[in-house]
C-alpha cells in the first residue's frame, strides 16, 4: 500500500485567500499575541517580586517571551503581506500607464500630403 502525500487541511484555504484577508488576519493575530505575551510577562514579573517559587515565575516568563516573539513573527508576516499589496497596486498602475502611452503612440493622425501632388 502506497501512502500519498497530503497537504495540510488549511493549505488550500490559505492559497485562495486574498492578500488583504491574509494581511488583516495576521496583523490582528500578531497584535493579540504580543498583547497577551506582555500581559503574562507582567504577571511573571509580579510573581518574581513577590518571592514566588523560582520555577513558577521562570516558566511563566519563558511562556510570555514565546508569545511575544510569536506575535512579532506573525505581525512581521502581516507587514510582508502589506508590502505585497502595495507592490501589486504600483505594478498595476505602471502597466496601465504603459498601455495608455502605447495607445497614444499608435493613434494615426491626419497625414499631410506632399505639396507637389
Amino acid at each position: 500500500m502506497e501512502v500519498k502525500k497530503q497537504k495540510p487541511p488549511g493549505k488550500k484555504m490559505l492559497k485562495r485567500m486574498s492578500l488583504y484577508t491574509k494581511w488583516l488576519l495576521s496583523a490582528i493575530g500578531g497584535l493579540i499575541l504580543i498583547g497577551f505575551g506582555l500581559s503574562i510577562f507582567s504577571e511573571a514579573a509580579n510573581l518574581k517580586h513577590t518571592n514566588a517559587p523560582f520555577l513558577r515565575w521562570f516558566l511563566l516568563g519563558s511562556y510570555s517571551l514565546i508569545m511575544i516573539n510569536g506575535g512579532l513573527c506573525v505581525f512581521g508576516q502581516a507587514i510582508i503581506f502589506k508590502v505585497r499589496m502595495e507592490n501589486k497596486k504600483l505594478i498595476k498602475k505602471a502597466l496601465k500607464q504603459r498601455e495608455k502611452n502605447v495607445r497614444k503612440k499608435l493613434t494615426i493622425t491626419k497625414l499631410d500630403t506632399p505639396k507637389g501632388e
